[in-house]
C-alpha cells in the first residue's frame, strides 16, 4: 500500500460512522476551513525559517486538510480524491502545451498563453470578467495584489513608477483631508485608508515585491526589535511604563544601530 492509499484509508477510519473519531465525524467543508488555513500559514512560517526538517510535517498536515474534503465529497458522491488530482492534473497538461504537448511557444510568450489559457477556462465557467475567479476570502493584501495583476496583463496599468509614486502621496493627502476636518467620519477614514493601502500594494508590486510577505517581515522585524527594548528596560530594572517615550525611541535605535 502506498503512502497516500495509506492516507486515504485512514481518513475513511476517521469517518466511519461505527468507530471513527468524534471529533472528525462532527466536521463538515465549512469548520473545516479555519484549519485548512491555519496549516497553510504554519506551511509559509516553517518555510520562511528554514525549518526544512520539519516541512514534511507540515505540508503532511496540509495534505491531510485536502483529503479531508475528498474524504466529504466522496461521501456525499460529490467528488472523490481521484476527482481531485484528476482535475489538477488536466488543468496542468491544458496550462503547459509546450511540456505536455509539444508546443513551440517563445519563454516571453509563456505568460500571455498562461493567461489565455485561464481566461477560457473563465469563459467556460460563464465568467467574462478577468476578476471573476478571485475569491473573496483571501487576505486582502494579497486579494489585491491578485486584482491588480489581473487587470495589468489586459492592459490597465501604469508603465512607469512615477505615477504609481504619485498616487501614494495623493492618497496620503485625502487621509489627512479626512481625519482634520471639524467632524469626522469614522467610514470615510477607513475608506481613505484603504485607498492608500491598495496604493502601496501596488507600488509593491510594481517593485517585484509581495506586499503579504513583505508586511510579514516588517511584523517579525518589528517584534524583534521590541522584543529587544523590553530586555533593554529590564536591564534597568524598570518597567516599560515607567520609562519615557524618548527613552524608549533610544533603546530602539540603540538596536537598529546593532543589525547595521
Amino acid at each position: 500500500m502506498s503512502q497516500m492509499d495509506r492516507l486515504l484509508a485512514i481518513m475513511a477510519k476517521l469517518r466511519d460512522p461505527e468507530g471513527g473519531c468524534p471529533w472528525d465525524l462532527k466536521q463538515d467543508f465549512a469548520t473545516i476551513v479555519p484549519h485548512t488555513l491555519e496549516e497553510a500559514y504554519e506551511v509559509a512560517d516553517t518555510i520562511e525559517r528554514q525549518s526544512w526538517d520539519e516541512l514534511p510535517g507540515e505540508l503532511g498536515d496540509l495534505l491531510f486538510q485536502v483529503v479531508f474534503y475528498a474524504q466529504l465529497g466522496k461521501e456525499r458522491q460529490w467528488f472523490d480524491f481521484e476527482e481531485v488530482a484528476r482535475r489538477i492534473c488536466d488543468k496542468l497538461e491544458r496550462r503547459h502545451p509546450h511540456v505536455f504537448a509539444d508546443a513551440a511557444i517563445p519563454e516571453s510568450e509563456l505568460k500571455a498563453s498562461w493567461e489565455a489559457s485561464k481566461s477560457a477556462e473563465r469563459a467556460d465557467k460563464g465568467e467574462h470578467s478577468v476578476l471573476d475567479d478571485i475569491p473573496q476570502a483571501m487576505p486582502a493584501l494579497n486579494r489585491a495584489l491578485k486584482i491588480q495583476k489581473r487587470v495589468a496583463a489586459v492592459g490597465f496599468d501604469w508603465d512607469a513608477l512615477p505615477p504609481v509614486v504619485a498616487k501614494i502621496h495623493e492618497e496620503v493627502d485625502e487621509v489627512l483631508a479626512e481625519v482634520n476636518q471639524p467632524a469626522v467620519d469614522p467610514d470615510r477614514v477607513e475608506d481613505e485608508i484603504g485607498d492608500l493601502l491598495f496604493a502601496v500594494t501596488n507600488l509593491a508590486r510594481h517593485l517585484k515585491v509581495n506586499p503579504e510577505q513583505a508586511l510579514r517581515r516588517a511584523n517579525g522585524k518589528f517584534e524583534r526589535r521590541f522584543r529587544g527594548v523590553e530586555a533593554l528596560a529590564a536591564d534597568q530594572s524598570r518597567s516599560l511604563q515607567d520609562h519615557s517615550l524618548e527613552e524608549l525611541e533610544q533603546y530602539w535605535q540603540q538596536l537598529k544601530r546593532r543589525e547595521q
